[in-house]
């Protein structure tokens, strides 16, 4: 009967039985395309039936195959502007190539030398070339007077493992990561402000976030510290300079939106946010996604909540701050990756997080340290926009330089 066929058809709009890998269908229940773990709206089978097939190859070193895919497995979209100049935004293309994109700071790579010139756009200088993110990538590390010096901070690294091991769970390390840190670095006003942060979400997504008038004011104090600073100072010059803001509390009043603004990964209403996600850390199907902060790991280790298993990378910086890829277990759930900086202020993580996602959002972002290169992958939260259609940071992180 019509009717019978109607719930057969929705009955395999909630399962990814025969769906493996199709485009977006807004009419399904659940999702079985490639960008669905990104968006948290895959199918319950998702995994079971999809990840086996054959498909885009292994994430490398520093992804976390959960809920950090390399947009180059996420998205089919043109990414270049050649023959898209002033084109109608579409909110599936990686990058845009109209008169606001530099507004919202996602105009494709090539939009100042293919756009810049049209009639009502501005001019190519606007666009930020990679050379010049490198430069500000190098002067927000050689500002950044609240780092950790080596004394301040003994690694116990252990046992590397590699790629291919990563999803093993197995316990290789059996002492702490940390075996030394200097926690008069806490009490310095940036450090403090971000550590009353920590505490403030439930790690489990579905369970809505509620802030008191004091948690909503220690956001507040963490912006203010961090603007204080000369590593945010920079950025911010940077930034006006490059005319995407016209005034501080402009820059501020965005990036507490895009940090602290509250979305839904899972069922309940504002479960999520950008802070949450990449500093925190949250646990999602059993996994936990997210945390990419060593303040966070050091405190929860300290704490017996968390057990260090191993690491797939270390970075070749001789000083802080360094670069380490882990897998460890978080008070019974498991981390596959992630990659954080060790020894860095939080203001300097939260700048350069900050400049990668306002000017290559959903991209990887090329920088420079010290003379190494690093890379910085962020992905915007499209299912919900603030302001005038900007996007929530869903998470930003450290991958390889040759990724």
């Amino acid at each position: 009967s019509a009717e019978l066929v109607v719930l057969t058809v929705i009955g395999n709009l909630e399962s990814c039985a025969s769906r493996c890998n199709e485009r977006f269908n807004r009419d399904a229940v659940c999702q079985c395309d490639r960008r669905c773990p990104q968006h948290d709206d895959c199918c319950d089978d998702y995994e079971h039936l999809c990840t086996d097939e054959e498909g885009p190859p292994e994430p490398k070193a520093l992804l976390d195959p959960e809920d950090e895919i390399p947009a180059s497995y996420l998205y089919s979209s043109p990414s270049s502007c050649q023959g898209r100049c002033r084109e109608t935004y579409d909110k599936h293309h990686p990058c845009h190539c109209n008169d606001r994109c530099l507004e919202f700071g996602n105009c494709c790579e090539d939009f100042g030398n293919l756009c810049g010139d049209h009639e009502g756009f501005s001019h190519s200088s606007d666009a930020i070339t990679k050379e010049e993110l490198k430069s500000i990538s190098e002067t927000i590390y050689r500002v950044d007077i609240n780092k950790a010096q080596k004394k301040d901070i003994v690694l116990n690294s252990q046992n590397q493992i590699s790629p291919a091991e990563t999803g093993n769970q197995v316990d290789r390390c059996p002492e702490p990561l940390f075996k030394y840190v200097n926690e008069k670095l806490f009490s310095k006003p940036t450090y403090a402000a971000f550590i009353n942060l920590l505490n403030n979400y439930q790690r489990a997504t579905g369970h809505g976030e509620h802030f008191s008038a004091q948690q909503l004011e220690e956001q507040v104090v963490f912006l203010r510290e961090v603007m204080k600073t000369a590593v945010m100072k920079e950025l911010y010059s940077f930034l006006r300079h490059q005319n995407r803001y016209g005034s501080q509390q402009e820059f501020v009043e965005d990036l507490k939106n895009m940090w602290f603004g509250l979305y839904s990964r899972g069922n309940e209403e504002g479960d999520s946010s950008g802070f949450e996600h990449v500093f925190s850390g949250e646990v999602k199907k059993g996994k936990v996604t997210g945390f990419h902060n060593w303040i966070r790991f050091y405190l929860q280790e300290k704490e017996g909540l968390l057990d260090y298993y191993s690491h797939n990378y270390d970075g070749p910086w001789d000083s802080y701050p360094d670069v380490l890829a882990m897998q460890f277990n978080w008070d019974g759930y498991y981390k596959e990756v992630g990659s954080v900086f060790i020894g860095s202020s939080p203001e300097f993580e939260f700048a350069l997080y900050s400049l990668c996602f306002i000017t290559r959002p959903g991209k990887k972002c090329h920088l420079s340290l010290g003379g190494y290169p690093l890379a910085i992958q962020t992905y915007t939260w499209d299912k919900t926009t603030y302001g005038n259609g900007k996007k929530y940071i869903a998470t930003a992180y450290v991958v390889s330089s040759t990724q």
